[in-house]
């Protein structure tokens, strides 16, 4: 497995100074930029969308790691490649047909990924093996920043490099809420190679510390 990938959460960042932010999250070892994406339909909070994500892609030359917490997915991908995203991660829980939503992405020249929410079983990505770049895993019910980690997702997340090592696939794995110092090792040692953090490295007095503390 390569080094563990650092993913910042920009929904904790300060929207009035994102561009010295972004510049922050570069210089300090993030590896990815993670937008998210909300509709208030799909999840209850709504977030920013197309416009801010380019000026997101104006202001920085990370990848850009978008995550679509919405009810349509397949119906946007178009509007979000356009305006920059590199990688397209869309729920499987959403009224989008997965199939179609990946073929799209992929048509994009983008990667694609397929995220579950924590009580979604691992069962139900395993049709999706060797389709997709990344699975999401949810360590936190989807929709608001801040919210504390749920430790049984961990088995999902160890379950499901099970599955992929024995159909040798090196798939990546990305978790996302709650992560920080505490929870990264644990998550690390489940089987996740992407971590997503917001608060934590946005916070934190030193984000470089931050950074190698998540990475390990």
């Amino acid at each position: 497995m390569n080094k563990t990938i650092v993913s910042a959460s920009i929904l904790s960042a300060d929207l009035t100074a994102l561009g010295a932010d972004l510049k922050k999250c570069a210089e300090n070892g993030v590896d990815w930029v993670h937008f998210d994406v909300m509709d208030g339909v799909f999840v209850d909070n709504i977030s920013y969308g197309i416009p801010v994500l380019e000026s997101v892609n104006k202001a920085t030359d990370m990848f850009l790691d978008v995550h679509l917490m919405i009810t349509d997915p397949y119906k946007y991908v178009d509007a979000f490649a356009k305006a920059g995203a590199d990688m397209i991660t869309f729920h499987l829980e959403s009224s989008s047909d997965a199939d179609k939503t990946i073929e799209l992405i992929r048509s994009k020249g983008l990667k694609a990924g397929i995220a579950v929410r924590p009580k979604t079983p691992v069962e139900e990505l395993v049709p999706f093996f060797g389709k997709v770049d990344m699975f999401l895993v949810m360590t936190v019910e989807p929709g608001f920043g801040g919210q504390g980690f749920i430790p049984e997702t961990l088995d999902k997340v160890a379950q499901l490099r099970k599955l992929l090592s024995e159909k040798g696939l090196d798939t990546i794995i990305q978790t996302d809420g709650g992560i920080n110092g505490k929870t990264a090792p644990a998550v690390r040692e489940a089987g996740c190679d992407c971590l997503v953090s917001g608060s934590y490295l946005f916070k934190a007095e030193n984000m470089s510390d931050a950074v190698k503390i998540i990475r390990g």
